[in-house]
């Protein structure tokens, strides 16, 4: 578990104690989730939101819908369930987990995995991906895609800012 220090404890520290960042230092940044109307293909990816260090995004696979055996190089990924059900499988077709609503895991970089949509609704899963500093992040395919990407649309629902 990371140690946590607050603001009045940290002032108070000796030398070496915690500082903020150098730099300016980037607001909070909020976001929202509305499932799109409609797409083509049997996957799409939702962006909500992202820093140089974490990507929020949500999945959405229809029924029939898998990925293939692959592995991240930099990234570890925490998956929910907001609807449906999804399958994670390992090298072997070996079952990992099967999920339900509000229900996660974890999938450190490095290890190899593949999921599919496992019930009769629309799977819906939250993403969250969290880079390693200086790591080049990419998804190492050990097995060729279930479809094309051009059937993968990406759809950015990042909140614009004025400004």
């Amino acid at each position: 578990m990371p140690e946590t220090t607050n603001a009045k404890d940290a002032a108070a520290e000796p030398a070496g104690a915690p500082e903020l960042p150098e730099g300016p230092v980037r607001p909070p940044i909020p976001f929202s989730y509305k499932k799109p109307e409609a797409f083509k293909g049997v996957k799409a990816g939702i962006l909500l939101a992202q820093t140089d260090l974490v990507r929020a995004r949500v999945q959405i696979i229809r029924e029939g819908g898998a990925n293939n055996l692959h592995w991240h190089l930099g990234v570890d990924t925490v998956w929910m369930v907001l609807k449906g059900r999804v399958r994670f499988y390992g090298a072997d077709n070996e079952v990992i987990a099967d999920l339900g609503v509000h229900e996660g895991m974890i999938t450190p970089r490095g290890s190899q995995y593949w999921f599919e949509s496992a019930g009769e609704d629309e799977l819906e899963l939250l993403q969250i991906a969290a880079f390693e500093k200086g790591a080049r992040a990419r998804k190492v395919d050990i097995e060729p895609l279930a479809f094309p990407r051009s059937e993968y649309p990406q759809i950015d629902m990042r909140l614009k800012t004025s400004g």
